[in-house]
């Protein structure tokens, strides 16, 4: 009994293993290419492939965040494509993720579309998107106070306003130097977010 009770327990064991493998490759595989995409093709097919990872790992939040990015990352690169409806794909994948795990990584990415959503029409929208940009970073410091990524994000948002308006390379310097801080203090874990360092110190570069 105690012999049959050892089998199954390492069988369960095993097959645990070997999807945690499979999940592993399939990530750092589904990474290392959106890391290289340059075209937006390209990121729609990273998008594409983190989905289908997320879609057979039910408890896995991380292939949702990054289709996300790859989203918002064609909002920022591609002039061409429909603003509102990318940041809707977007916002779709972060309640996906949200809906695993509420995390910092998470609200930066709303930031992010949001604020593309902002930008469509930056008059007419700046009350509306504005606030929950800002929101969404709020509540991203909330969950992690040392996310670099947040303050990247709000640094490069002070960097883009005018100054009559409290923006401008003076008031984006400190909040750039703390995201380069604490850029050079993460260490992340694997497969979790690790972008974002070099795009702060070039911004705080501008600064100087």
């Amino acid at each position: 009994m105690k012999l049959l009770f050892f089998v199954l327990s390492f069988s369960v064991a095993a097959i645990g293993f070997a999807q945690s493998d499979k999940y592993q490759t399939a990530m750092t595989t589904a990474i290392a290419a959106m890391d290289s995409a340059k075209t937006t093709a390209e990121k729609q097919s990273a998008a594409v492939n983190f989905e289908h990872i997320g879609n057979e790992e039910k408890n896995q939040w991380l292939p949702f965040y990054y289709a996300g990015l790859c989203y918002a990352t064609i909002g920022w690169t591609d002039t061409s494509i429909d603003k509102d409806a990318n940041a809707k794909k977007v916002l779709d994948l972060c309640d996906k993720a949200e809906a695993i795990e509420k995390n910092s990584e998470i609200y930066v990415l709303r930031n992010m579309a949001t604020l593309q959503q902002l930008l469509v029409d930056p008059q007419s929208r700046f009350r509306t998107y504005g606030m929950m940009a800002s929101q969404a970073l709020s509540t991203a410091k909330e969950l992690d106070p040392k996310n670099p990524r947040i303050y990247y994000m709000e640094g490069m948002s002070v960097l883009g306003t005018p100054e009559q308006f409290g923006g401008g390379k003076s008031a984006a310097k400190p909040i750039l130097e703390k995201a380069v801080a604490l850029f050079k203090e993460e260490k992340p874990k694997p497969l979790y977010p690790h972008w974002g360092q070099q795009k702060a110190e070039a911004a705080l570069a501008q600064c100087r």
